[in-house]
């Protein structure tokens, strides 16, 4: 959890300035809109508002604040997200049952650590403390991963509503007339380092050691697979066709009935919709097929005759490309089409072949917030990139995102590789 260097003054600043953000993803929620809780996976947003809070005060103010009181009864089990450590938690699958605290009571708590985290920085600026400030940059870069699950988790709300609600009816759109090729980036054989570099800037502890890895030479697609690529796929019968699928996948599609991505649907002309934040748009064809899981991304890849990027692999490619591209900054809320220099980072979340496991040497963080992500490195795979609901400060080329196999309520999408 190195320090980006911030001095107290611009760290302060920081936090504010993530802080608005998280409340303007819920500026368009009418009050009813912030109970919802639709799926397991997807919280309610009231839920992650007041998470994210509970997180400073569990780690920051509880500790290093003299004098601080929990005004919030109950505040502290309901939000604990599922820290053993820390104490009792909130079943997650009954998040969504519960009325009270209210949206108002909630917001209170808010402006009333937030307080609190204002007189920790005045302290900061009288008495400098790198292990408090490391930790507010911990807790900043946490609540940016859960602006992007408030995005993931409000489209899941709102496309469980026959009423077809929408999120906001402004989003911006980006539209080709054509798909531009898939080109293939090759990289020699060769040995490696990957993960975090120390002193590079924030990391999460999953991130480190940096290591060396052997890689054969392989080739990279330069953008990610489209909707009319999945398509082609759908009407080949992929999903009928048994060979094209892992064990567990084939299993799970059958069970579950799946016969194409999340949040598409048939809009009665032999073509389909997709839901968006914007609502439910036509299908785009040369825009990134999105809400899949590995499953799904494993078996296209088997079926194109390629296979799907190992986390190094990805790396290795990614970390020489500039980091641009359609991220939460560009205010789309959707992965857009690629451009002609390719799509290397943004857009969505993408499966790789890695399991999502401890690198050579790994140790947790100390304390509780060793249980930040250490203890999930069981039945995940890892996903690489970043999204459209990602934002760009939160990217690097070492960040390593992690999902079951069957999820694809999240912005996650397929890029391929091929072994020559």
């Amino acid at each position: 959890m190195p320090s980006l260097a911030l001095t107290p003054s611009e760290l302060r600043r920081r936090y504010r300035a993530v802080r608005a953000v998280t409340e303007s993803l819920c500026a368009p929620l009418l009050t009813e809109d912030y109970q919802t809780q639709s799926r397991l996976e997807a919280s309610p947003p009231k839920w992650h508002i007041a998470h994210v809070t509970w997180f400073f005060e569990t780690f920051l103010l509880r500790t290093h604040l003299p004098g601080h009181e929990l005004r919030f009864a109950g505040f502290d089990v309901l939000f604990n997200s599922y820290y053993e450590s820390i104490g009792q938690f909130h079943p997650r699958d009954q998040r969504g049952l519960l009325a009270r605290p209210s949206v108002e009571e909630v917001y209170r708590y808010r402006r009333a650590i937030d307080a609190g985290m204002e007189a920790l920085f005045d302290r900061l600026d009288r008495e400098p403390d790198t292990t408090i400030e490391g930790f507010i940059e911990l807790g900043l870069h946490h609540e940016q991963q859960h602006q992007e699950l408030l995005c993931m988790d409000i489209k899941a709300h709102f496309a469980a509503n026959p009423l077809r609600p929408v999120y906001r009816a402004d989003l911006p759109r980006h539209t080709v007339e054509a798909t531009v090729p898939m080109r293939w980036v090759e990289q020699g054989e060769g040995l490696h380092e990957i993960g975090h570099a120390p002193g590079s800037g924030f990391a999460f502890d999953n991130e480190s050691p940096r290591h060396r890895v052997w890689l054969d030479g392989y080739q990279l697609a330069d953008r990610l697979v489209t909707n009319g690529e999945y398509l082609a796929f759908i009407e080949a019968g992929g999903y009928s066709q048994a060979r094209w699928w892992l064990s567990d996948g084939w299993a799970h599609i059958r069970r579950h009935g799946w016969q194409h991505p999340l949040y598409w649907v048939r809009d009665g002309e032999g073509g389909w919709l997709e839901m968006t934040l914007g609502g439910w748009r036509k299908l785009d064809v040369h825009a990134p097929v999105c809400h899949v899981s590995y499953y799904e991304a494993e078996a296209f890849a088997r079926w194109a005759g390629a296979r799907l990027p190992t986390e190094a692999e990805i790396e290795v490619v990614q970390a020489r490309q500039p980091l641009r591209g359609n991220f939460f900054d560009q205010g789309f809320l959707q992965p857009m089409p690629a451009g002609p220099d390719g799509q290397w980072w943004g857009d969505l979340w993408t499966w790789t072949g890695s399991a999502y496991l401890p690198y050579p040497g790994f140790r947790p963080l100390e304390g509780s917030a060793g249980e930040y992500n250490g203890k999930f490195m069981c039945n995940q795979m890892v996903l690489r990139g970043g999204c459209c609901a990602t934002s760009i400060d939160h990217m690097r080329a070492s960040y390593r995102n992690f999902f079951c196999p069957p999820d694809r309520w999240a912005y996650t999408g397929i890029r391929l590789a091929r072994t020559p």
